[in-house]
């Protein structure tokens, strides 16, 4: 078993491990909470009024929350939680979701990530708020984990599934979740109604690496891996305020304009997807 098995996830490590993106480290410093994924929720607009020379945090603090509201959202559909279960976080990146699993159901959580500075900076942070005996992040990948069989009550991956084959990766989760244990994704996938990729999605595809599927393909592969589908909420309105307030960021990458344009001509779509394990 080995963490990175292809040229691909090489490449996909190397771009984490090298990453220090300041919208990912300046919003995650107004907590000390660390993500790696978008926001959704109505913005509160008037951070943009505040006086110059404190607009810039006030807008940062806006993201951070607004990404919060995501991960909250996620954990809201992983079902009913007892401090004794046991949940993975299948592309944890620095913890962020992790550390919000644990505290707010007590229970064990095992993030597992092919970037090594990801999972060193990730044990830093359970380490620093002292739970470091129940949340542990390992260096792992999510197609091969080693861990045992209908070991995990809920597993899920935020904005990671684009990286992973999906067969591949619903099977995967399918041996690991106990039998009722509940899987969860938020992700982007491109819409089958407007055909292949648009433009774009291709350039978000470029910009970070990855591979984004078809809407489609998520419930092809659920449904050969003895997942099921509970709820399947579109987001895709939602996020899109937060890519308005971040394009008129500091913290902007560039990619903002792919993003909105994709949403708004209906090309890309912003899902959740919680499915039990029959």
């Amino acid at each position: 078993m080995t963490a990175i098995a292809s040229v691909y996830q090489h490449d996909v490590a190397t771009y984490w491990n090298t990453e220090r993106n300041p919208v990912n480290l300046r919003l995650g410093d107004v907590s000390g909470t660390y993500h790696h994924h978008y926001g959704i929720g109505e913005v509160d607009w008037s951070v943009l009024e505040t006086p110059e020379d404190a607009r810039d945090e006030a807008v940062i603090a806006e993201l951070h929350r607004l990404e919060n509201a995501q991960a909250r959202f996620l954990l809201e559909h992983l079902g009913d939680i007892r401090p004794d279960h046991r949940l993975m976080d299948a592309g944890s990146g620095r913890g962020g979701s992790s550390i919000m699993a644990n505290a707010a159901f007590g229970c064990r959580v095992d993030g597992v990530s092919i970037s090594q500075a990801q999972v060193d900076f990730a044990n830093e942070q359970a380490a620093k708020r002292g739970v470091s005996d129940k949340v542990r992040f390992h260096f792992k990948n999510m197609l091969d984990t080693g861990f045992e069989a209908g070991a995990f009550q809920a597993i899920w991956n935020n904005e990671s599934t684009m990286y992973t084959v999906l067969d591949d990766l619903f099977a995967a989760h399918s041996r690991l979740l106990a039998r009722g244990g509940r899987y969860v994704t938020i992700t982007g996938c491109y819409n089958d109604v407007y055909g292949l990729p648009s433009r774009a999605v291709s350039t978000i595809n470029a910009h970070y690496v990855c591979d984004i599927h078809p809407r489609s393909a998520y419930f092809r592969a659920m449904a050969a891996n003895r997942l099921v589908p509970v709820t399947v909420v579109d987001l895709t309105a939602d996020t899109i305020p937060y890519w308005e307030l971040r394009e008129k960021s500091s913290v902007a990458t560039g990619i903002e304009s792919a993003f909105l344009e994709a949403y708004r001509d209906g090309s890309f779509q912003y899902l959740l997807i919680a499915a039990d394990r029959i």
